[in-house]
Order: structure tokens, then sequence, then C-alpha cells
């Protein structure tokens, strides 16, 4: 069975670095409070450190 994280966005994308608003978008986060569940993969736990301090990551 695959494992998936929970991945919600805490914070506002305005005024970040554009490739750090592109990673939310391919972690498929549109607003705050939104969230998504994704499998846990390198690629992804790759692109949730990039952006840790606007997101929160349950398991």
């Amino acid at each position: 069975m695959v494992k998936t994280l929970k991945v919600t966005q805490t914070r506002s994308s305005i005024g970040r670095l554009p490739k750090h608003k592109a990673t939310l978008r391919g972690l498929g986060l549109r607003r705050i409070n939104h969230t998504v569940e994704l499998e846990d993969t390198a690629c992804i736990r790759g692109m949730i450190n990039k952006v840790y301090y606007m997101v929160k990551v349950e398991e």
C-alpha cells in the first residue's frame, strides 16, 4: 500500500519567489487552507521541503 501525505497550505504565496509559487502549483495547492493528498515519494518530499514555511504536512 502506498503511503500518502496530507499537505495543507497555511500561508499566502503573495510576494514569494516565483519558484516557490510554481512549487505550490506543482503540489496542487491553490489557496490558504487548501488540502491535497499526495503519494509519499522523494520528489514530493523535496517539493515540500522547498516550501516548508508555507505548508503543514500530516502523515
